[in-house]
């Protein structure tokens, strides 16, 4: 496997958040050191990994403040990818009426300048590739505010086809690679060379049959090796990879393996451990 520059090689896990990843009093390092508090969460996962992927944000368009705060929390050269809001992608896809609301997402995610990784359009599986669905996605697509990097998730496998590539291609936008239970991993893994996007985007996902996220519960390194490389013989020049607690149970194992594969150095967690506070 090809050694790779951090500098365009963002690997990281789908949200920050995981009262799970807390050592307990006593217990062996898990991920954050004992005693964490929610507000202290991100700076710390930052000092270890260099991006996340915002599931929050699905919710609802963060706040000004909010932005702001994840801003100077993390450090330089940090990047964050967001979700876009379900109600533009699930409750009313991509319909005319929701391209104000669409602006103002991206007006509000542009607040973290340098660190603003990838806006995600994820799309439910209910969006299947119909006529009209086309048209309102290419529309929506082809009016995206410029100068920024997006991507698009399908979770129905009939967007799979020339039509989708040769669009997305022609407006700089990332089909979103996904390992799940929604498109199959051949349909994934041809679609790659088919992609001369710039960047990349994948999403390592899993059965969300799990209830507890502090330990690898079922090894994919096989699979994470299949992924990367194909990823290698890509013609992205910057990928973002982002896993899932419930791809192997506890994502920052994920990632740790993902970047072993690559050739970068990982960090053990006991690093936060042995840091004097950052707060």
């Amino acid at each position: 496997m090809r050694s790779a520059d951090q500098s365009n090689l963002h690997i990281g896990c789908q949200s920050w958040g995981y009262d799970d990843w807390i050592t307990k009093p006593g217990g062996e390092t898990v991920f954050y050191p004992r005693g964490t508090k929610a507000n202290e969460m991100l700076e710390l996962y930052s000092a270890v990994f260099d991006t996340i992927e915002v599931d929050s944000t699905a919710y609802g368009t963060p706040s000004g403040p909010t932005v702001e705060n994840w801003f100077e929390k993390t450090p330089e050269g940090f990047k964050f990818s967001l979700k876009a809001p379900r109600r533009i992608t699930h409750d009313l896809p991509l319909a005319p009426s929701m391209y104000s609301e669409m602006d103002e997402f991206v007006d509000r995610a542009a607040g973290l300048r340098e660190k603003l990784g990838v806006i995600l359009i994820q799309l439910p599986a209910s969006f299947e590739s119909t006529k009209e669905r086309a048209r309102n996605f290419r529309a929506f697509i082809r009016r995206l505010p410029t100068g920024f990097r997006y991507a698009v998730e399908f979770r129905s496998p009939g967007w799979f086809i020339d039509w989708t590539y040769d669009l997305l291609a022609a407006n700089s936008v990332a089909l979103a690679l996904v390992e799940g239970p929604w498109v199959p991993r051949d349909v994934m893994f041809t679609a790659i060379p088919q992609l001369p996007q710039k960047h990349a985007y994948v999403r390592l996902m899993g059965i969300r049959d799990l209830k507890v996220f502090d330990r690898v519960q079922r090894p994919r390194d096989k699979v994470i090796g299949s992924w990367c490389e194909l990823l290698c013989g890509s013609a992205a020049t910057e990928i973002y990879i982002y896993a899932d607690n419930y791809f192997e149970g506890f994502a920052p194992a994920t990632v740790n393996k993902i970047m072993s594969v690559f050739n970068l150095k990982t960090r053990d967690p006991e690093f936060l451990e042995e840091q004097p506070s950052l707060f």
